[in-house]
């Protein structure tokens, strides 16, 4: 694919953060995800996108023990070198160039330079790598806003990413994952002198979008121009929550990055920014429930445009082992690739590789090299034989772990008298004994999925990579009750069971069905009579997760944009930790045709399990080719009796597929990984929204 010269990235990763003692006695600590976010960022725009390296700017700080990052002082993220940064890019860019900003690091407060302007007294701001300086400086939401907003009258069009907290809360970094924030205003005395704009120039814009009647532009509420047109904001969180960074299979990234990437590699190029939020907020949700990222401006914009995301990356079969049915092909660690990822063999001469029914064979890598790896040929298409030269397209990134790890931590608060040793080797004995496939004890650097301690009210706490407790897992479990450790485990199996589920998608984005699902959130009504035409007033802002009051009801927008009939089934993941199908609703029907473009107006009623203040429901749709029971997949509320394995609405698995869903839900298989049938990738996909209910 020939690159046009019309594409800029601007990345900064800050780890290092030199010794910083705040006033009320805070710091802001190093990092260790913040350059890798950074570079696997870059490896994406590189690889994926084509990016040449002189469109991209970037500013790093690591930490590597030293109290000074490794990198040249030139390319350190100081506030200097970030203005200056943001000056060249705007410089050598022209009207209608494609702008990608993406921030790793701390978010800070400090006291407003424009305290006549802002009521809140503060102003929000990007923490620079030498902010232990006090000659240093912030770059704070007021220059950064003058930045943008120049951009994007400039004619740029602008995607920005903050990985990063609007302010550290009130939540304290634990277990595998910290915070990038603090929860306190940094009064030290620092220099007001901006090199972005003169005082009168900054207050000017400040002043001119904040009255503007669309849109509140206080950093803390997420929105940083003036109108939603020219650009499009993802930030990690809410204003009232964290963002976190955590370990994961690669080392550690932000937590909103790190499922970015994951997203991007599915998109193809049709894909919205919406439709990527809508992939990324119930994946952070999985893992962070105090953690919602925010998308806004232009949400109905394609990803990167749709003119740089290449609808086939091809790669070569550079050997070929008839013997032992394996290939060598040209693509590694290098180029992201991981083990068990799967590609579709084409013909020798083959030019058009959208139709992946033409394929001659499916692959899987089964030894993963720098830049190649074998790959052992799983099914064969036809009579036609693979030759050297034949090209090969991605169609699945790996298998995924169903398997969830579990890490059992001691608690230093607790009463001497509890012998914590002997209730958490009883926890690991049940792990291995009843985890059904589902679970792994370690006690590694590896990251957990999930931890366990006793608490100083001497109940088991189960907790995420935060350290943070998973809400609603009632009752409590006293470590004197003897079937304490079993109910433990019993909820780790649910929880994970529901985490699977949650993260269930199809990878192969070069399906037919990719982006041909449309499911949205429409607006809400109060009161409502299914026999009367609905009337909802409509959501303004669809990347602001919206709120609904129990018993309001929502509408739900589902279509098929295929131009074949697609099978429809939609499931609740509730706050209880329970899944049901709730479209259709009949306990006999497993699915509802919808014929090419047809379109419902789906009302459902928000509703909270008894006693809960608040809660979140994620909906997830499916839609496939051929007829298939989605029932699989139902879970009770936690410790509520389990569901029939086999039951009338389940009946037994018809197919490949509905045998990979069973697998999903069934607790006899003893080892977990998400390998969908390969040739059922073109024939199915998934879409999920997530809505926040409160009483």
């Amino acid at each position: 694919m020939s690159f046009k010269a019309n594409f800029y990235a601007l990345l900064i990763g800050i780890d290092c953060y030199l010794p910083n003692k705040l006033p009320k006695g805070g710091c802001y600590h190093n990092l260790s995800g913040c350059v890798q976010d950074t570079t696997q960022i870059e490896e994406f725009l590189r690889g994926r996108l084509q990016y040449p390296s002189t469109h991209i700017l970037k500013l790093t700080a690591s930490y590597v023990g030293s109290q000074e990052p490794p990198e040249p002082r030139e390319n350190w993220p100081t506030y200097e070198n970030i203005v200056a940064a943001f000056q060249k890019l705007t410089d050598v860019t022209q009207p209608g160039d494609q702008v990608y900003i993406h921030y790793s690091g701390h978010g800070g407060r400090i006291p407003t330079k424009f305290p006549e302007l802002k009521t809140n007294g503060f102003d929000e701001a990007l923490v620079p790598t030498d902010i232990g300086n006090s000659e240093a400086r912030y770059l704070r939401d007021v220059e950064l806003v003058h930045i943008l907003n120049k951009m994007v009258r400039r004619g740029l069009v602008v995607t920005l990413v903050f990985d990063s907290c609007h302010s550290g809360g009130m939540s304290r970094s634990a277990g595998d994952a910290v915070v990038r924030g603090v929860d306190e205003v940094d009064t030290t005395e620092r220099s007001l002198q901006s090199l972005v704009a003169s005082d009168a120039e900054l207050a000017t814009t400040w002043q001119s979008l904040a009255h503007n009647e669309t849109r509140n532009l206080k950093l803390s509420n997420g929105s940083w121009l003036m109108s939603a047109k020219g650009y499009v904001l993802l930030s990690a969180c809410r204003p009232s929550e964290v963002a976190y960074e955590c370990a994961n299979e690669k080392g550690r990234n932000g937590v909103l990055t790190y499922w970015l990437l994951n997203s991007f590699k599915q998109l193809d190029s049709g894909s919205t920014y919406k439709h990527l939020h809508d992939c990324v907020v119930a994946k952070v949700y999985s893992q962070f429930q105090q953690q919602t990222p925010q998308l806004q401006g232009e949400s109905d914009r394609v990803v990167f445009n749709g003119k740089l995301m290449p609808q086939q990356h091809t790669v070569n079969v550079i050997r070929i082992n008839s013997e032992e049915q394996k290939i060598l092909l040209n693509t590694g660690q290098s180029h992201a690739m991981r083990k068990g990822a799967c590609f579709i063999i084409y013909q020798l001469g083959t030019t058009n590789f959208s139709q992946l029914d033409r394929g001659i064979a499916l692959v899987e890598i089964v030894e993963l090299g720098a830049t190649n790896s074998e790959a052992k040929i799983v099914q064969m298409y036809g009579q036609q034989h693979i030759e050297l030269g034949c090209q090969a397209v991605l169609v699945d990134l790996g298998s995924s772990r169903l398997r969830q790890k579990v890490r059992l931590l001691k608690n230093g608060a607790v009463s001497n008298s509890i012998d914590q040793q002997n209730l958490l080797e009883q926890i690991k004995t049940a792990i291995i004994s009843k985890g059904s496939g589902f679970l792994e004890w370690i006690n590694d650097d590896r990251p957990a999925d999930y931890q366990v301690i006793i608490n100083t009210e001497s109940n088991y706490e189960i907790c995420n990579p935060s350290g943070q407790p998973i809400p609603n897992l009632y009752p409590a479990l006293h470590c004197d009750d003897q079937e304490a450790a079993s109910q433990i485990v019993r909820r780790l199996v649910h929880l994970a069971k529901y985490h699977n589920i949650l993260q269930l998608d199809n990878p192969n984005s070069q399906s037919p069905l990719s982006n041909k699902l449309l499911v949205e959130l429409v607006g809400t009504q109060s009161e409502y009579d299914p026999d009367e035409q609905p009337d909802p007033t409509l959501f303004q802002d669809s990347g602001n997760t919206p709120v609904i009051k129990s018993g309001e009801w929502i509408f739900i927008r589902i279509r098929n944009n295929s131009s074949q009939v697609l099978n429809v089934t939609l499931l609740d993941l509730q706050p209880d930790w329970g899944i049901s199908q709730i479209y259709p609703s009949e306990q006999d029907t497993y699915f509802w045709p919808f014929d090419p473009q047809e379109e419902i107006l789906l009302p459902l009623q928000a509703q909270l399990p008894s006693g809960y203040i608040h809660g979140v429901d994620i909906i997830k749709a499916f839609a496939t080719i051929e007829a298939t029971n989605f029932r699989w997949l139902e879970l009770p509320a936690l410790d509520q009796p389990q569901l029939d394995q086999v039951n009338t609405t389940r009946s037994l698995p018809k197919n490949s597929f509905e045998k990979f869903l069973a697998s999903i839900a069934l607790d006899e298989q003893s080892s977990r990984h998400l390998n969908s049938p390969k040739h059922y990738s073109r024939e199915w996909i998934t879409a999920q929204i997530l809505v926040r209910i409160q009483q």
